[in-house]
């Protein structure tokens, strides 16, 4: 699919906003957890429900973590988001990332599953909620200094705290080590 003309700039746009929010430097490292709770959304473990929803903590916690990362849950207007918590902590930032993307864009609620029983999703509003996270996490900014020092995706990762998975699709569509070399040649 690909994402409508314009959006990764105004992606760019969304993260260094939120940045400028929570007064965070264009290159510092944002905590998902605390954009939530700046946005007053609420997040909740897969393990928080373990109790009340043993089969499911168990089918994504235990036997296929794949299957689940995260999801969006509305209360008629009001936003909360379960994530799978049993997911390393760079893929969970990631997942919350994501969410919180949807509702920064201002993504409509919909059923999780259509009238057949299958997952209903939107293509194109999970690939603008996939950049924006991508953006959030690692802006360009972040990116060109990760280029600039030098580091390997998995110092990156952990500085940034986020997978490597990340990093690298980062440094990619940001083209930044590349752009970093031509700074650098053109001296």
């Amino acid at each position: 699919m690909g994402l409508r003309r314009g959006f990764k700039s105004e992606a760019d746009q969304i993260a260094r906003e939120i940045r400028s929010e929570l007064g965070l430097a264009p290159a510092a490292c944002l905590d998902p957890w605390h954009l939530a709770r700046h946005l007053e959304i609420p997040i909740v473990g897969l393990s928080e429900v373990a109790d009340t929803a043993p089969n499911a903590a168990r089918e994504f916690g235990i036997v296929d973590t794949a299957a689940f990362s995260a999801v969006t849950v509305f209360r008629g207007h009001v936003r909360e988001i379960v994530h799978n918590d049993f997911h390393v902590p760079g893929r969970q930032a990631s997942n919350v990332a994501h969410e919180l993307s949807h509702g920064l864009l201002l993504h409509p609620p919909a059923p999780a599953l259509n009238d057949l029983g299958l997952r209903d999703w939107d293509a194109a509003l999970e690939e603008e909620a996939n950049w924006l996270a991508g953006a959030l996490l690692i802006p360009v900014e972040a990116a060109m200094s990760i280029a600039r020092r030098g580091w390997s995706d998995e110092l990156a990762a952990e500085k940034y705290k986020v997978s490597q998975r990340m990093v690298l699709f980062r440094m990619n569509v940001t083209a930044a080590r590349r752009r970093v070399q031509r700074e650098r040649h053109s001296r």
